[in-house]
Formats: C-alpha cells, sequence, structure tokens
C-alpha cells in the first residue's frame, strides 16, 4: 500500500512539473466546456460568449472588437420595434456550375439562418428613419455574389423610393470567386446603383468593419458621403502580406487598419462600438431633409 502511494504522489508531482498553473494564461491548464469561452485574438485573454452580446461584442480586457452577425448588429443599432427586412427571397445559383457550391451555400443558410451575407431594411435610429444595410461576414465571409450585389442595388433603389438616407455596414471578404466574373460585374453595378442615389441628394454613411476587404471595398464601400469605421479594423483591396511580398518592402505599422486610414483622410472617423448608435443618429439628424 506504501508503495502504491508513493507512485501516485510521483506521478502527481510529475504531472505538476511537465504542466505548470500560470494565471496569466487561463487556456493552458483550464478545462471548460466547449463555447464557453472565446480567446480574444488580441489579448489571448478567455471571454464569456454567454456575455457577449451584454458587451456588444467588444473584449472586455483590451476593447477588441470582435465580428457579430447581421441580425446582431441590427438589435444593437436600430430603434426596437422599428426594422423592417426587404428584399427576402432570392435565390443563388451556380452560374460556373462549380463543384459543390450548391451544397455550401445551403450549408451557410441553415448555419446563419440568412438567404445570402447582406440584409437590408427600413427602420429608425433615435427617431431618425432611414434605410440600412448590413453583411454577415459568417456567411461565407460575407463575399459579393450575385444576389449581395442586387440586394445592395436594392437597398439604395429602395432608399430612393422612400426618399431616405441609407447605411451600410460592411464585412466581407471581397467578390466570390466560385461565381467568377458575375461576381466582379456587381462591383460596377452597386457603384451606379450608389450614384443614382446621390444624384437624388441624399446621404449614404458607409460603416467599415472589420474587415473589409476586395471588390466590396473597391466599390460601394469607399463610396459613402461620410465614411466611418470601427476601431482596428482591417481595410483594404489586398491584403497586407500579398502587398509585402509584391512590393519587397516592409509596410509600416498599423497599415490598412482603421486609425493609419483616418490618419490618411480615407476615413472620416473612427467611432467605437458604443458610440455608434448615436454617432449615426447625430449625422442623420444633421443631414435630415425637411
Amino acid at each position: 500500500m506504501n508503495n502504491l502511494i508513493k507512485a501516485f504522489e510521483k506521478r502527481k508531482q510529475e504531472r505538476r512539473s511537465t504542466k505548470p498553473f500560470h494565471h496569466t494564461n487561463y487556456n493552458s491548464t483550464l478545462d471548460v466546456p466547449k463555447g464557453l469561452y472565446e480567446k480574444c485574438s488580441k489579448c489571448k485573454e478567455p471571454v464569456n460568449t454567454k456575455h457577449m452580446a451584454e458587451e456588444q461584442f467588444i473584449c472586455s480586457h483590451c476593447g477588441e472588437h470582435f465580428r457579430m452577425r447581421a441580425v446582431d448588429r441590427i438589435k444593437m443599432t436600430v430603434d426596437p420595434g422599428t426594422f423592417i427586412e426587404k428584399g427576402l427571397g432570392y435565390i443563388s445559383l451556380n452560374p460556373l456550375f462549380q463543384e459543390g457550391y450548391d451544397e455550401k451555400i445551403k450549408q451557410y443558410q441553415a448555419k446563419t439562418d440568412l438567404d445570402e451575407a447582406y440584409m437590408y431594411g427600413y427602420c429608425k435610429i433615435n427617431g431618425q428613419p432611414c434605410v440600412i444595410g448590413v453583411m454577415d461576414s459568417f456567411f461565407l465571409m460575407g463575399s459579393m455574389g450575385s444576389v449581395v450585389g442586387e440586394k445592395v442595388t436594392r437597398s439604395f433603389e429602395y432608399a430612393i423610393y422612400k426618399k431616405l438616407p441609407i447605411i451600410i455596414f460592411t464585412a466581407s471578404g471581397g467578390a466570390r470567386m466560385q461565381e467568377g466574373i458575375f461576381s466582379l460585374m456587381q462591383m460596377a453595378k452597386t457603384s451606379a446603383a450608389v450614384l443614382k442615389h446621390s444624384d437624388h441628394g441624399y446621404l449614404y454613411i458607409s460603416v467599415l468593419t472589420h474587415p473589409t476587404t476586395g471588390g466590396v471595398t473597391a466599390s460601394f464601400a469607399s463610396l459613402g458621403d461620410i465614411t466611418l469605421a470601427e476601431p482596428g479594423a482591417l481595410i483594404g483591396f489586398a491584403g497586407p502580406r500579398v502587398i509585402e511580398q509584391t512590393i519587397k518592402q516592409t509596410l509600416p505599422e498599423g497599415f490598412q487598419r482603421s486609425e493609419f486610414l483616418q490618419e490618411k483622410g480615407f476615413v472620416d472617423k473612427v467611432v467605437h462600438r458604443k458610440d455608434m448608435r448615436n454617432t449615426l443618429a447625430q449625422l442623420l439628424k444633421m443631414h435630415r431633409r425637411y
């Protein structure tokens, strides 16, 4: 019995020596149910996923802004009970007959409960009426295919019909490669819709969130009358790694982040997520047409 106890104590000491407990790294030894905590990509601290919505999907340790669903964005931004969704019932096709593309679309539709990576509709923000559109990066990384391009275009046309300003939150990896040239055509299509809305004299506020890249940045996301961005958002056409490999130079610190782009005049203001609702309401009120 004594030998058994000694052997047990020896194994326990070996485990302690090979797996020390560090209070600064909870994930190294803390065994928690999957999905209960999520590691912050910036400070690496664990964040309780149950409380993320209450904190507006912001890290309570360092203030990092996490990606969020389109429906959560709308709930956080608009007045309760005022959002009326438009543009339902679109069907994504497979124009290039890409193998597995139809199944992938169905999987993301079931996973996100959305028909595509963009939703829009009428709403009020602190009593100010407008049209709001939100991209969902959890649906094929918010990539812009034919349906997304059509819905973005329709949202501007709906804003013209209602004689209202429009706010669009972008979050996208760019054009959808599975649709090839059909996806790239949406860049011109959405840009033309922005111009049509502008020609009628209505306000367009573009809010760039993490990440906004590729064909979306190269089209309607960059054409706002006022361009806002969330802190730390990656904004650009090609990624910084691709640019460095192409030009064979080291990029400056913070390159393609929202704060860097504000310094260069590409972004008008970087707005914290907790201040976004009031900022948008103030802008809508200032530019309201009586």
